[in-house]
């Protein structure tokens, strides 16, 4: 069988955080409340997405590299990771803020929890008036004044908080403490990974569970960057109907594409899988004599055996992401 763009069915995930704006906004189909995440494309162990249309319909992530290997993730993928798959996409919701957190890197993460590392990227679909997150610090910091400020409930004063808006991007390496803050729709691009350390999470109740979330704070101390970083958002060019560098990093790269017209796109040199995440309007994707529509809020993978492809929409942005 041929392999063709491959659609996904979401994992919705309830967050004490969580708001309405996927369904109402993104038009995913689901019936609970306080959805904060769905993950639109995921390898992670008891989270496997799975193919919604076609004739691997209902196959997982790890049943299709299992068969088709490196045709599927690109030759380099493959040796490097094997049967795993080494991204994971998701769309987030904040209607309140989440913890102020961080992620460790590969090798801490392979140390103590037998997984990946956790870099990550955010681009913002859509934003309230005020809204903002929180990334890095606002100045120089030590272990012991980010100890002495969280036992005194004044960690928000060291925080760079930073407001947002439809299409800003940031980039969030292992290490360095962040949050998304209320109001905030964004997709995020990261390693196959579900480690989060949470230092700070304003002493809230979760509604279900009624307790507080679990913190962990002594094994985070030791990875946080307590560096200062004179500029967090990332800088890139729009120019329309081409592929703007966004982020590259040695975990993924994403570009920026806004379609107003048709352009074709030749990955014969990438040995490399392709992710469309569409952030805006609506595009079609044409390759063996068939065409596939992709709507804001949908993802769709292209496997690394397909090499050419047609894209075309009087509008359309989306992030193009590969390995």
């Amino acid at each position: 069988m041929n392999l063709y763009p491959l659609k996904f069915q979401p994992i919705s995930k309830y967050r004490i955080w969580g708001g309405e704006k996927i369904k109402t906004i993104l038009n995913k189909d689901f019936n609970e409340n306080n959805i904060g995440e769905t993950w639109e494309i995921s390898g992670v162990n008891g989270d496997e997405t799975v193919v919604s249309e076609g004739p691997l319909k209902g196959q997982t992530l790890k049943n299709i590299i299992e068969t088709y290997k490196e045709h599927f993730v690109g030759n380099n993928t493959y040796k490097h990771f094997g049967n795993e798959f080494p991204l994971l996409i998701k769309f987030i919701d904040a209607k309140l803020p989440l913890s102020i957190q961080v992620h460790p890197n590969d090798v801490l993460a392979k140390q103590r929890h037998n997984s990946f590392g956790k870099n990550e990227m955010w681009y913002i679909m859509e934003a309230d008036e005020s809204a903002e997150i929180i990334v890095g610090f606002n100045k120089e910091c030590s272990k012991k004044e980010f100890q002495h400020k969280l036992e005194n409930a004044e960690v928000l004063d060291i925080m760079n908080a930073v407001k947002v808006s439809e299409g800003d991007t940031f980039y969030i390496p292992a290490g360095r403490i962040h949050a998304i803050g209320s109001g905030v729709l964004l997709a995020e691009i990261q390693q196959t990974s579900d480690v989060t350390y949470r230092v700070y999470d304003y002493n809230r109740v979760d509604a279900k569970t009624g307790e507080k979330r679990e913190l962990h704070v002594d094994l985070a101390l030791d990875v946080i960057d307590y560096g200062f970083h004179k500029e967090y958002k990332t800088s890139y060019k729009q120019i329309k109907n081409e592929s703007n560098k966004l982020v590259h990093s040695p975990y993924f790269n994403t570009n920026f594409i806004e379609i107003t017209t048709e352009i074709t796109k030749d990955y014969t040199l990438l040995d490399s899988f392709v992710i469309y995440i569409c952030v805006d309007g609506h595009f079609e994707i044409s390759c063996n004599n068939t065409t596939y529509t992709v709507s804001k809020g949908e993802t769709i993978l292209l496997p690394a055996a397909i090499q050419k492809v047609i894209l075309s929409a009087e509008f359309a942005k989306l992030l193009e992401v590969y390995i």
